[in-house]
């Protein structure tokens, strides 16, 4: 009976340790993999695990401002200038997609025989097909609007450009709406490919279209008030191996590849000060 009043004790001790908020891009939510990942982490430290989905750009400044114990993004170059500045520590990069280029399967805009990405915005460019953007300043927009001006263009007031200004599931419903070209994350575009009438039509090898997923720790020094252990825990849990190895088959059955493919902590692009 003593031993069960200890464990008891104990486990009453971790379900009310601090909650853990995590600021995160909205393509590992929309993909559906957070919500495969984490209770796991909850059932085995008693931490609860606050979401914050939103664009990277968001996640970051709602983190840059200690409203958040950590971040999971997908923008390299933002994510360098965070760890700089000194918000953040302990960057891990956890897995990586591609980015792909969804429209209408009628291509108007053929798309699907572009030589390369900057090819393929270019054929959208010159047909002047509609194309939704993110508009939110989120990992996904700063790829797209990177990949125009490599291509040597600005779409910017063109009436074919929208912007969403919302998350990718909500961009991708949109895009379909209006039978238009938009780029997606494989995660979302697999998760949600059945929701909308959209095919992926540049979807193939290409070293700009590379997705990586980084995971950081908010910086304690700089914001006493973020909570330390939890986060780092949720890192070493992310890193472990069965875990890396969950977030490789996630749905891998359903779709046949991998939605995710984890890196071990080893980065595809460096992301360093």
């Amino acid at each position: 009976m003593k031993k069960l009043f200890a464990l008891g004790l104990l486990l009453g001790a971790a379900l009310a340790a601090a909650p853990l908020r995590l600021a995160t891009t909205t393509s590992v939510n929309d993909s559906g993999l957070l919500e495969a990942i984490l209770p796991g982490f909850t059932r085995e430290t008693g931490i609860a695990v606050q979401v914050i989905a939103v664009g990277t750009g968001q996640a970051l400044a709602i983190a840059g401002r200690g409203d958040a114990d950590a971040v999971l993004v997908h923008a390299p170059d933002l994510e360098a200038r965070f760890l700089r500045e000194g918000k953040g520590v302990a960057h891990a990069c956890i897995a990586y997609n591609n980015f792909v280029i969804a429209g209408p399967a009628a291509d108007p805009a053929r798309v699907g025989a572009a030589a390369d990405a900057l090819d393929a915005m270019r054929r959208i460019y010159a047909a002047g097909a509609t194309f939704v953007s993110r508009g939110d300043n989120s990992g996904t927009y700063h790829r797209e609007r990177a990949l125009w001006r490599a291509a040597g263009l600005d779409p910017t007031g063109r009436p074919w450009y929208l912007e969403s200004g919302s998350g990718m599931g909500a961009t991708l419903t949109l895009a379909a709406e209006k039978r238009a070209y938009t780029l997606t994350d494989l995660g979302t575009f697999l998760f949600m490919q059945d929701k909308v009438d959209l095919a992926a039509l540049f979807d193939r090898p290409d070293p700009r279209m590379l997705n990586q997923y980084g995971y950081m720790v908010v910086n304690p020094e700089r914001f006493p008030g973020a909570n330390r252990e939890a986060a780092y825990r949720l890192r070493a849990y992310l890193l472990r191996e069965d875990v890396q190895r969950a977030i490789g088959a996630y749905l891998k059955d359903r779709f046949g590849r991998s939605l995710f493919t984890p890196l071990y902590g080893r980065c595809k692009v460096e992301v360093s000060p």
